[in-house]
């Protein structure tokens, strides 16, 4: 009774697999070229999807300050604009290279990002900051540019009135 109910079986699998063994011998040359070339217009279409910003993000990214950001402890940290990628910025420091795009946030934080290193940029009206989400760490705080500097000598000659004032 076991060999009634396999031999159906049996012949089902071997009229499978026989067409994907002689498609597998067959040569494949040809449609291989074709298949690599298809995937690398893909990769290339979505990594310039990807490159390509939002309006929102493109006026984000003029209003970063960019030059030689001096931060404390004497650091300090260089934003220049990518001049290949429009809105894109490329921030480096000692020991660290990031390339950045920025990001609207619900605050108005001017906010920058390298997804692939983990790395953020926030830039406030009175100091910019660098951290490393993956690292848990921050690698450079109270960077300042000089509108900053400005902004931040105005908070400590005006400070704001508490709210039991």
């Amino acid at each position: 009774m076991k060999n009634l109910l396999l031999t159906p079986l049996l012949a089902t699998c071997v009229c499978l697999i026989t067409p994907l063994v002689s498609a597998q011998t067959a040569p494949t040359h040809s449609s291989r070229i074709q298949i690599k070339s298809t995937a690398n217009q893909m990769a290339a279409g979505i990594s310039a999807a990807e490159a390509a910003l939002a309006p929102i993000e493109l006026a984000i990214a003029q209003q970063v300050h960019t030059g030689v950001l001096r931060c404390e402890l004497g650091a300090s940290v260089t934003l220049t604009h990518d001049q290949k990628s429009p809105g894109y910025f490329n921030v480096q420091g000692k020991n660290f290279r990031y390339r950045m795009f920025p990001v609207a946030t619900s605050t108005g934080a001017i906010r920058l990002e390298d997804q692939t290193a983990g790395a953020v940029w926030l830039q406030l009206s009175n100091k910019s900051m660098l951290m490393n989400q993956k690292m848990g760490q921050r690698m450079a705080d109270e960077c300042m540019s000089p509108a900053q500097l400005i902004v931040t000598q105005a908070m400590k000659d005006r400070p704001a009135r508490g709210l039991l004032d």
